[in-house]
C-alpha cells in the first residue's frame, strides 16, 4: 500500500512538472537598478543571474543597451559560463556601441592565449564576430594564430572566422588565402569541412588551391559533418567539371571466326574489327564518386540529394542507379523534403527513367499531398510510363483518370495534361488516352473540358489523317459544350482539318450552323468562326 502511494505521488509530481513545462509562467523583468546591482556584484553566482536576466530580455527584444558597460566589464571573469553570456551580449550590441566594444578587445586578445582550448576558440569566434572595420588587422592576426593552434577546435574556429574577416576588410584577402591553403590540408576532418565552407564563400574560383588537396579532401568526405559534406560535394562538383572531364575512348574489338580442326585450314572470313565508344572516368573522379556512394546512407536528406546531383552531373549510369533507392526513400519525409526529392527524381528520370519503374507505386498521390508534390508525381509517372509493363500502365492511367474528377481545378488540369503526355510518350497507349480525354469533353466542368480539348488538339496534330472521325465527334459536341474556350478549340480543329477527307468534310455544315447564333457567341469563339469561314 505504501509503495502504491509512493508511485502515485511520483506520477503526480511528474504530471505537475509536465504541466509547468507546457504552460510556463511569463518571466518578470527585474528593475533596472536591481539587475545592474547583480552585474556589478563580486559573486559569480549573482553576476550569472544578472546576465541571464539581460540575455532573456535581449531575446525578447527589450532594450538592454543601458547595461552595456556593466556587462562588458565582466569579460575578464575567469568563470567560463559568465564569459559565454558576455560574449553573446557583446556580439549582439557591438555595432551599436563600437567604442565600448573596442575596450574589451584587449581582454579578448588575452583569452586567445588561455590554456583552455574552448576559451580560445570562443574568443576567436567573438573577435571575428564584432563587425567593426577598425579591428580587421587584429582579427587577421588572431586568425593566423588560430590556424597554428594545437587544438582542432581552435583551428575550426579560425576557418569559420576567415569569411567574417574578409567581409570586414576585403584587402586582407591575400593573407587569408595563405591561411586557408594551410587549413585545407589539415589532418582533422571537421577543420577541413569548415575550411571548404570558407573557401566557397571568399574564393570559389581559385581551384588551383585544390590541386594538391584534392585526394585528401575526398578521403575525409565520409567523416565530415553534414554541413562540411554539403560544402565539399559542391566544391568537388565545380572542380571535377573544370579539371576532370569525362572522356570517350574508342575500343577496338575484333571478332574472328574460329579456325578449322587442322592448323593449315584457312578461315573463310577475315577478322572484322569493330569500334565501340566507351565512357572512361578519370581515376581521381572515380575516387570521388566511390567516396560519395557511402553518403547515400546519410541521415541528412540534403546530403543524399547532393550525392544524386553529383552522380547525375559527373557519373555514369551505373553510379546513377545507386542513388535511385535513397531518393525514393525521401518520399517518406515531410512535404518540403518530398518536393525537393521529387524535383531531383524528375531530373534523373529525364536521363534514366528505367530504374524508377519498380518504384511506380511509391508515386501514388495522397489526399494530404500539396499540389506541387502531386504535380511532380504525375510528371514522374509520364516519364516512366513507356518503360512500364501493361499492368503498371493501366494503373497509372486509372489513377490519372481518377484525378480528373478531383475538386481542385489545378489538379484536374495537371491530370489531363499527364494523360496527354503519356499518349505522346507511348504511341501504343494513344488510343486509350484519347478515349479517356474524349469522355471529359462533355463534362459540366468547363476547366476540365477546355483542358481536355487542348490536349486532344496536340494529339490530333501529331497524326491528322488518323483522327478525322475524332474531329467529327468533337463537332457533334458543340451543342452541349458551354465553355467558351472549349468551343473555340473545337471550331479551330474543324477549320484546321477541313481539307482532309473529301466526303467527311463537315466544315461548311458546321459554319452554317454557327453563323445562326454568331451574335450570342463569346469573343474567342467569334474569332474562330471568322477564321473557319476564311479557311
Amino acid at each position: 500500500m505504501l509503495e502504491t502511494a509512493r508511485d502515485l505521488t511520483l506520477e503526480a509530481a511528474q504530471s505537475a512538472g509536465a504541466a509547468r513545462s507546457l504552460n510556463p509562467r511569463p518571466s518578470r523583468d527585474l528593475p533596472f537598478l536591481h539587475v545592474k546591482k547583480l552585474l556589478d556584484s563580486r559573486n559569480d553566482r549573482e553576476i550569472l543571474e544578472g546576465l541571464r536576466k539581460v540575455i532573456s530580455m535581449m531575446y525578447r527584444s527589450k532594450p538592454c543597451l543601458p547595461y552595456f558597460s556593466s556587462v562588458v566589464k565582466n569579460v575578464a571573469s575567469p568563470n567560463i559560463e559568465v564569459k559565454k553570456l558576455v560574449y553573446i551580449y557583446l556580439l549582439h550590441y557591438a555595432e551599436s556601441e563600437p567604442d565600448l566594444a573596442l575596450l574589451s578587445i584587449n581582454t579578448i586578445q588575452k583569452s586567445l592565449t588561455d590554456q583552455n582550448p574552448q576559451v580560445r576558440a570562443m574568443a576567436l569566434r567573438v573577435m571575428s564576430g564584432i563587425r567593426v572595420p577598425v579591428i580587421s588587422q587584429i582579427v587577421s592576426l588572431a586568425v593566423k594564430r588560430g590556424c597554428a593552434d594545437m587544438s582542432p577546435h581552435v583551428r575550426k574556429a579560425a576557418a569559420l572566422a576567415i569569411p567574417k574577416c574578409y567581409r570586414l576588410d576585403p584587402n586582407t584577402l591575400p593573407q587569408l588565402l595563405d591561411y586557408l591553403a594551410a587549413l585545407l590540408g589539415d589532418k582533422q576532418y571537421y577543420v577541413v569541412g569548415s575550411a571548404v565552407t570558407a573557401f566557397l564563400e571568399i574564393c570559389p574560383e581559385r581551384v588551383d588551391l585544390i590541386h594538391k588537396r584534392y585526394r585528401g579532401l575526398v578521403r575525409k568526405l565520409v567523416d565530415m559533418d553534414e554541413w562540411g559534406q554539403l560544402a565539399t560535394l559542391r566544391l568537388m562538383s565545380i572542380y571535377a567539371r573544370r579539371c576532370l572531364p569525362k572522356k570517350a575512348k574508342k575500343d577496338k574489338k575484333s571478332k574472328s571466326n574460329p579456325r578449322g580442326f587442322y592448323e593449315d585450314e584457312a578461315s573463310s572470313e577475315e577478322n572484322s574489327p569493330a569500334e565501340e565508344e566507351i565512357e572512361v572516368l578519370d581515376p581521381d573522379l572515380e575516387l570521388f564518386l566511390k567516396a560519395c556512394k557511402s553518403l547515400l546512407q546519410n541521415r541528412n536528406s540534403a546530403v543524399i540529394v547532393g550525392v544524386a546531383r553529383c552522380f547525375l552531373d559527373l557519373g555514369t549510369p551505373e553510379y546513377l542507379d545507386f542513388a535511385v533507392g535513397p531518393l525514393v526513400a525521401l518520399l517518406r519525409s515531410p512535404q518540403d523534403i518530398q518536393q525537393v526529392a521529387l524535383y531531383n527524381i524528375v531530373a534523373v528520370c529525364l536521363v534514366r527513367p528505367e530504374p524508377f519503374v519498380r518504384y511506380a507505386n511509391h508515386f501514388l498521390v495522397h489526399a494530404s499531398d500539396l499540389f506541387e508534390v502531386a504535380r511532380l508525381k504525375f510528371e514522374v509517372w509520364t516519364l516512366i510510363y513507356p518503360h512500364c509493363e501493361a499492368h503498371l500502365r493501366a494503373m497509372i492511367l486509372s489513377e490519372l483518370e481518377h484525378f480528373t474528377r478531383a475538386l481542385d481545378p489545378e489538379l484536374v488540369q495537371e491530370s489531363v495534361r499527364a494523360i496527354g503526355r503519356c499518349a505522346q510518350n507511348d504511341s501504343r497507349a494513344s488510343t486509350r488516352c484519347l478515349r479517356l480525354l474524349l469522355k471529359q469533353v462533355s463534362s459540366q466542368d468547363g476547366h476540365l473540358a477546355a483542358e481536355s480539348l487542348t490536349v486532344i488538339r496536340h494529339l490530333i496534330q501529331q497524326d491528322p489523317q488518323a483522327h478525322v472521325k475524332t474531329v467529327i465527334r468533337l463537332a457533334k459536341n458543340l451543342d452541349t459544350t458551354p465553355n467558351p474556350d472549349a468551343r473555340a478549340t473545337i471550331i479551330w480543329l474543324v477549320g484546321e482539318f477541313a481539307g482532309i477527307g473529301g466526303e467527311n468534310n463537315i466544315a461548311p455544315d458546321v459554319l452554317r450552323i454557327l453563323t445562326r447564333g454568331f451574335a450570342d457567341e463569346s469573343e474567342p469563339a467569334k474569332l474562330q468562326i471568322v477564321l473557319l469561314a476564311a479557311k
